[in-house]
Protein backbone atom coordinates (compact mmCIF):
# COMPACT_ATOMS: atom_id res chain seq x y z
CA UNK A 1 0.00 0.00 0.00
CA UNK A 2 1.62 3.34 -0.73
CA UNK A 3 0.97 6.61 1.26
CA UNK A 4 0.36 8.28 -2.04
CA UNK A 5 -1.88 6.20 -4.19
CA UNK A 6 -2.30 8.53 -6.71
CA UNK A 7 1.70 8.82 -7.75
CA UNK A 8 3.54 6.13 -9.03
CA UNK A 9 7.30 5.35 -7.71
CA UNK A 10 10.14 6.99 -10.24
CA UNK A 11 12.23 3.96 -11.81
CA UNK A 12 15.17 2.70 -10.28
CA UNK A 13 17.78 1.58 -11.58
CA UNK A 14 19.88 -1.32 -9.65
CA UNK A 15 22.90 0.34 -6.90
CA UNK A 16 26.32 1.13 -8.60
CA UNK A 17 25.08 1.28 -12.26
CA UNK A 18 26.63 4.86 -12.65
CA UNK A 19 23.92 6.11 -14.60
CA UNK A 20 20.88 8.19 -13.21
CA UNK A 21 17.53 7.03 -14.46
CA UNK A 22 15.12 9.05 -16.60
CA UNK A 23 14.11 12.15 -14.60
CA UNK A 24 10.24 12.31 -14.60
CA UNK A 25 8.21 14.83 -12.71
CA UNK A 26 4.36 16.31 -13.06
CA UNK A 27 3.63 18.12 -15.84
CA UNK A 28 3.33 22.31 -14.14
CA UNK A 29 1.20 25.18 -15.48
CA UNK A 30 3.87 27.85 -14.35
CA UNK A 31 1.41 30.73 -15.02
CA UNK A 32 -1.01 29.38 -12.33
CA UNK A 33 1.63 27.44 -10.22
CA UNK A 34 0.07 23.84 -10.40
CA UNK A 35 0.11 20.51 -11.29
CA UNK A 36 -1.74 20.11 -14.94
CA UNK A 37 -4.23 17.08 -14.45
CA UNK A 38 -5.77 15.22 -17.23
CA UNK A 39 -8.78 12.80 -16.69
CA UNK A 40 -8.22 12.85 -13.00
CA UNK A 41 -4.51 11.45 -12.77
CA UNK A 42 -1.44 13.80 -13.10
CA UNK A 43 -0.03 14.42 -16.78
CA UNK A 44 4.07 13.34 -16.22
CA UNK A 45 6.82 15.18 -17.97
CA UNK A 46 10.40 13.66 -18.49
CA UNK A 47 13.85 14.62 -19.26
CA UNK A 48 14.78 18.28 -19.57
CA UNK A 49 11.06 19.22 -19.07
CA UNK A 50 10.57 17.39 -15.91
CA UNK A 51 14.16 18.78 -14.55
CA UNK A 52 12.32 22.34 -15.62
CA UNK A 53 9.44 21.64 -13.26
CA UNK A 54 12.07 20.57 -10.42
CA UNK A 55 13.67 23.74 -10.74
CA UNK A 56 10.66 26.01 -10.88
CA UNK A 57 9.54 24.10 -7.40
CA UNK A 58 12.62 24.13 -5.81
CA UNK A 59 12.72 27.85 -6.53
CA UNK A 60 9.28 28.43 -4.72
CA UNK A 61 9.98 26.48 -1.62
CA UNK A 62 11.71 28.42 0.93
CA UNK A 63 14.84 26.38 2.09
CA UNK A 64 14.23 24.47 5.28
CA UNK A 65 10.41 25.16 5.84
CA UNK A 66 9.25 21.78 5.71
CA UNK A 67 10.26 18.84 7.70
CA UNK A 68 8.92 16.83 4.98
CA UNK A 69 12.31 17.87 2.70
CA UNK A 70 15.42 17.58 2.66
CA UNK A 71 17.57 20.50 4.20
CA UNK A 72 19.43 21.09 0.81
CA UNK A 73 16.14 21.13 -1.43
CA UNK A 74 14.61 24.99 -1.44
CA UNK A 75 15.63 28.75 -1.61
CA UNK A 76 17.48 30.35 1.39
CA UNK A 77 16.73 33.57 0.00
CA UNK A 78 14.79 34.85 2.86
CA UNK A 79 17.69 35.44 4.51
CA UNK A 80 18.46 38.81 2.54
CA UNK A 81 15.35 40.00 4.20
CA UNK A 82 16.18 43.06 6.68
CA UNK A 83 19.78 42.93 5.99
CA UNK A 84 21.84 46.22 5.29
CA UNK A 85 23.10 45.01 1.71
CA UNK A 86 23.45 47.39 -1.06
CA UNK A 87 21.56 46.45 -3.87
CA UNK A 88 25.12 45.23 -5.68
CA UNK A 89 25.64 42.96 -2.98
CA UNK A 90 21.67 41.48 -2.47
CA UNK A 91 22.09 41.08 -5.96
CA UNK A 92 24.65 39.29 -6.13
CA UNK A 93 23.80 37.13 -2.89
CA UNK A 94 20.33 36.48 -4.75
CA UNK A 95 22.20 34.96 -7.95
CA UNK A 96 24.34 32.55 -5.36
CA UNK A 97 21.59 31.52 -3.51
CA UNK A 98 19.67 30.61 -6.75
CA UNK A 99 22.30 28.40 -8.14
CA UNK A 100 23.41 26.64 -4.70
CA UNK A 101 19.53 25.73 -5.09
CA UNK A 102 19.73 24.28 -8.47
CA UNK A 103 23.06 22.83 -8.17
CA UNK A 104 21.55 20.49 -5.74
CA UNK A 105 20.14 18.44 -8.42
CA UNK A 106 22.34 15.73 -9.81
CA UNK A 107 20.58 16.26 -13.07
CA UNK A 108 21.67 19.66 -13.25
CA UNK A 109 24.95 20.43 -14.51
CA UNK A 110 25.51 24.00 -14.34
CA UNK A 111 23.03 27.43 -14.14
CA UNK A 112 24.02 30.36 -16.28
CA UNK A 113 23.51 33.65 -17.24
CA UNK A 114 21.53 34.18 -14.09
CA UNK A 115 19.53 37.52 -14.19
CA UNK A 116 17.97 38.65 -10.66
CA UNK A 117 16.18 41.97 -9.84
CA UNK A 118 14.98 42.68 -6.51
CA UNK A 119 11.70 44.82 -6.96
CA UNK A 120 10.25 45.70 -3.45
CA UNK A 121 10.10 43.04 -2.03
CA UNK A 122 10.20 40.18 -5.10
CA UNK A 123 12.81 38.80 -7.19
CA UNK A 124 12.27 38.28 -10.55
CA UNK A 125 14.37 35.53 -12.19
CA UNK A 126 15.91 34.36 -15.54
CA UNK A 127 18.51 31.60 -15.94
CA UNK A 128 19.71 29.25 -18.52
CA UNK A 129 19.73 25.22 -16.83
CA UNK A 130 22.62 22.94 -18.75
CA UNK A 131 21.09 19.57 -17.46
CA UNK A 132 22.38 16.36 -18.55
CA UNK A 133 19.10 15.79 -21.39
CA UNK A 134 20.29 19.83 -22.54
CA UNK A 135 19.10 23.43 -21.72
CA UNK A 136 16.04 24.86 -20.45
CA UNK A 137 15.39 28.37 -19.84
CA UNK A 138 13.50 29.31 -16.80
CA UNK A 139 12.20 33.51 -17.79
CA UNK A 140 10.50 35.93 -16.18
CA UNK A 141 9.75 33.88 -12.54
CA UNK A 142 8.49 35.38 -9.56
CA UNK A 143 9.85 35.09 -6.15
Amino acid sequence: MSLFPLLSAPERLPAGTGRLPLFREAAWNFQTNRPIWRGGEPVYVTGASAVLVWAWNALHTEKGLHDVLTRDYGLGIRALEGQPYTDAVRQSEAVRYVRECLETNPYIQSVDHIRASLERSRLLLSCRINTVYGEVTLDGCQL
